[in-house]
């Protein structure tokens, strides 16, 4: 089956400002329980509703801060992930209401193990990752860049997708030795018969 051609995203240039313009309010403490300020599990809501996906139960539990292992640097991520999927810019791509979940129950906890929120918002390289994950995952492309490019900077730039091709990597330099040892050990067996059939 012929892989599916991406479609040109959003703007990189447009995404990075707006991280870079994320208002202070979005980095406030998240709420849980009777701790924290920001009300994640609304302001995803109120941004899958602008796009038109209802909250799945189970995201809404998590981001409210209800399951236990969900850190607050996770859900601080949330909401930034939130201000950057809010921009105009995504208004003229469909968006798959699967996808934009995932982006908040795959995306950001990955990136969340791997960095603060906040750097996400005040570090060129990570700003770079989350936006270059982010239209990644929604099976875009950075506009003027091929898929190839665009898998290359994201591989550059991504502590997540480097982890990734590393484990990769590793599986099949397993499988590759699994394979080796097991033809080693036919050569042998045969080699064995011969010997006894002679």
């Amino acid at each position: 089956m012929p892989d599916m051609p991406m479609t040109t995203g959003p703007s990189l240039d447009v995404l990075l400002r707006r991280l870079l313009d994320t208002p202070p309010d979005f980095l406030d403490p998240p709420r849980r329980g009777r701790e924290g300020q920001l009300h994640v599990a609304a302001v995803v809501n109120d941004v899958l509703a602008m796009h038109g996906t209802a909250m799945a139960s189970s995201l809404r539990v998590t981001l409210s801060g209800g399951l236990q292992g969900v850190n607050a640097n996770q859900l601080s991520l949330s909401a930034v992930m939130a201000w950057l999927l809010a921009d105009a810019t995504w208004q003229s791509f469909d968006r798959d209401g699967e996808q934009l979940q995932a982006l908040f129950s795959e995306a950001v906890p990955a990136l969340a193990a791997e960095a603060a929120a906040t750097r996400y918002v005040l570090e060129p390289d990570r700003r770079e990752e989350l936006a270059r994950t982010t239209i990644a995952r929604l099976g875009l492309l950075p506009v003027g860049e091929t898929a190839a490019q665009a898998a290359d900077r994201l591989a550059s730039v991504s502590g997540v997708e480097r982890r990734r091709l590393l484990a990769a990597s590793r599986a099949a330099e397993a499988r590759a030795r699994a394979i080796r040892e097991a033809l080693a050990r036919k050569a042998a067996e045969e080699s064995a018969d011969k010997w006894t059939r002679e």
